[in-house]
């Protein structure tokens, strides 16, 4: 295993609908066939980065099993140091934890994501460009590893595990983590949709202890495709 290895995932809110502005209101919906369509539609904006912005970024270096969840929070919000699991919190607006992601990811060579090719690298670089950041690695530059750089090589664990869609059904984390006998993030009633409200109401600790759980999983579902898949 390389030294160098860093999971990462994200978490997101959305921008309340009504919020937004008409066109993209109108937008939105226009595709949408029913009205309780509608009303999921309003519920997810936090699911693109034009209408959500990220509210923690987690990492951990799967051999060490140092990490830390970076975070925003509601003025007023005392958050702990640690969460639960002995990864160190730190706040920052949204501008300020990209920062942090980026400047770490600077010390690694493999990333590893569930999912990231698709959700969190597309999130983070186009909510980094909002805010008039580069990215300091290109963990987009292409699908297939073997064709990647050596110093920004992205292990997208979806993508690895049904082999590059060659696996007609792409299952959650959730399911993968159960199959493999790993606690599930999900186990403690918490998941990505509910960060949304926890952020609402201030409890941003129970969201850094959810994105915790979610990159200490990832690492260990890692751990048995490195061992026994990889090649």
């Amino acid at each position: 295993m390389s030294t160098a290895s860093l999971v990462f995932d994200i978490e997101t809110i959305g921008t309340e609908f009504n919020e937004l502005d008409e066109i993209s209101q109108e937008y939105l919906v226009k595709f949408a066939e029913s009205e309780e369509e509608k009303e999921l539609i309003k519920e997810q904006t936090g699911f693109y980065p034009l209408t959500g912005e990220i509210v923690a970024i987690g990492v951990l270096n799967p051999e060490t099993q140092k990490g830390a969840i970076f975070i925003q929070t509601k003025e007023g919000v005392t958050l702990p140091k640690q969460t639960s699991q002995g990864l160190d919190i730190q706040e920052g607006s949204e501008k300020d934890i990209l920062k942090m992601f980026w400047d770490i990811a600077k010390q690694y060579d493999e990333f590893i994501s569930f999912n990231g090719r698709g959700f969190d690298v597309p999130y983070m670089m186009v909510r980094s460009a909002i805010h008039g950041m580069r990215p300091s690695k290109n963990l987009m530059s292409n699908r297939y590893t073997s064709y990647q750089p050596g110093n920004a090589i992205h292990i997208d664990l979806l993508d690895q595990l049904t082999f590059y869609g060659s696996v007609r059904r792409k299952f959650p984390l959730h399911m993968w983590t159960k199959a493999f006998g790993i606690e599930s993030p999900k186990e403690a009633g918490v998941d990505g949709n509910d960060v949304w409200n926890l952020f609402k109401e201030g409890k941003s600790a129970d969201i850094a202890e959810y994105n915790a759980r979610d990159i200490i999983s990832t690492g260990e579902l890692y751990q048995y495709w490195d061992k026994y898949i990889r090649f």
